[in-house]
């Protein structure tokens, strides 16, 4: 019997489209991608501070993306 294993995946959209990617990567951390980069960010323990880390690097006074799990 084979085991297989979920990743999440959690893409954050703003007013104009996709601004980034949440993925969930070995030992349930998450790297943070913007859009159109070529690297994640980082990764980060828990969803929330990847959510947060994610807002970080939007444009000043950018409204907070809506999360949607795919």
């Amino acid at each position: 019997m084979s085991t297989t294993q979920t990743r999440r995946v959690i893409v954050a959209y703003g007013p104009t489209g996709a601004v980034g990617v949440l993925r969930q990567v070995e030992g349930g951390a998450y790297a943070v991608t913007m859009a159109g980069a070529g690297a994640p960010l980082g990764e980060y323990p828990t969803l929330e501070i990847a959510k947060s880390a994610l807002c970080s690097h939007l444009k000043p006074g950018s409204p907070r993306p809506e999360f949607r799990e795919h």
